[in-house]
């Protein structure tokens, strides 16, 4: 299919810059997968929406506060104004890393920018001092940085779509060192630094496992009341993990849409949802998805499964399917997803389940009636 197929205008005053006061307050669309038809509602009825046998699959990946502001060291400058790395001295130049995915304890694929002045081998040193750097990407950076110890790492090489490859000089402490250094990761179409609210509210209320550099964005509607109610609708809940990474931003380049190269993000299903989906899957009830990162992990581990049916074994793996229509959905009847970008991956997968017209309908009547879009945005429920 044409990248140009998946485009639907989108005012920018559409998109959500901030959550609002409480979680559940936001809207949702019901759509129907079999007929198109859609309804506004409010994502505070979404527990008496349900059947009541439905087995609802969340992704408690935590996001990791991986946008970190650095600068330059241990490289000899010849730049005018700048001073001898050499000598022990920083450079001058600011350096902004955003974490991507962990490859090993402490090593790491990141964004690292401005890139073209970073080579291998050169060291980057993290602190308090490091963080009023600029993005370039018209958003401010922080002002302040949480105090906290320094951090040093060293690029040991590049990866795929021009990530770099970091190694950083702690291992198991780098969690509680990104916690005091880092920031949350905001989307690029949010535009402004990140606050303190964000640590909370960019992350779902069951958040627990995994190193996250995006929020399963579907989840922040949730809040232990809803998720109260759900259960006390007799409704069984699974968790699983997905690490979302740059492919949750990362845009098609490609005239057709087939020839885009997904990013892979690692996932977890443990054997108590493993056999909680098999169930549902033998008695025929509904298996609703909480976001798009449940699908693609569910439905990668169907298609690598090796079995005709698609049984779902409990591990760790790669997710590197990539759903478009035309795709079949082995595990997946039901969705809750946010709102996505024109010409996306996730946008493309919304439409691989519920059907291409059906959804940019849905869409066009979303930017009419004034829905709230992306991240912090309002959510849609197709079933």
């Amino acid at each position: 299919m044409k990248l140009s197929e998946f485009h639907y205008d989108l005012p920018p005053e559409r998109i959500a810059q901030r959550p609002l006061a409480a979680r559940d307050e936001s809207r949702m669309m019901l759509l129907d997968r079999a007929s198109g038809a859609y309804k506004d509602r409010w994502f505070r009825e979404f527990p008496s929406l349900l059947r009541g046998d439905e087995l609802i699959v969340l992704n408690n990946a935590r996001v990791l506060p991986a946008r970190l502001f650095g600068r330059r060291a241990g490289i000899h400058a010849t730049e005018p104004g700048k001073r001898n790395a050499a000598r022990g001295e920083f450079l001058s130049t600011r350096i902004e890393v955003l974490l991507v995915r962990e490859l090993e304890p402490g090593l790491w694929e990141a964004l690292v920018r401005p890139g073209r002045k970073v080579p291998s081998g050169e060291r980057i040193v993290f602190s308090a001092e490091g963080e009023e750097a600029r993005g370039d990407d018209s958003r401010e950076a922080p002002s302040s940085a949480p105090a906290g110890s320094e951090l040093e790492a060293v690029v040991e090489g590049r990866g795929e779509f021009g990530l770099r490859v970091l190694r950083f000089s702690c291992t198991s402490e780098l969690q509680e060192v990104l916690g005091r250094l880092g920031h949350i990761p905001l989307p690029p179409y949010i535009k402004r630094a990140d606050e303190l609210e964000d640590r909370e509210r960019y992350q779902t209320v069951y958040a627990s496992r995994g190193s996250a550099v995006a929020a399963p964005t579907a989840g922040l509607h949730f809040t232990g009341d809803i998720l109260e109610k759900v259960r006390a609708r007799g409704v069984e809940i699974a968790e699983i993990t997905l690490d979302v990474g740059l492919g949750t931003f990362e845009p098609v380049r490609t005239e057709r849409l087939e020839d885009h190269k997904i990013h892979r993000e690692h996932y977890e299903i443990s054997e108590a949802a493993a056999e909680a989906i098999e169930r549902a899957r033998r008695e025929r009830r509904p298996i609703l998805a909480v976001g798009t990162t449940v699908v693609r992990a569910l439905e990668d581990a169907a298609e690598k499964s090796g079995t005709a049916g698609g049984a779902l074994r409990p591990g760790r793996a790669e997710a590197s399917i990539f759903l478009y229509p035309g795709k079949p959905f082995r595990v997946v009847s039901q969705l809750l997803t946010n709102f996505h970008l024109p010409g996306s991956t996730l946008l493309a997968l919304v439409a691989a389940f519920a059907g291409h017209e059906a959804v940019l309908r849905a869409y066009r009547h979303a930017v009419e009636a004034q829905y709230r879009f992306y991240s912090y945005g309002d959510c849609m429920l197709i079933r």
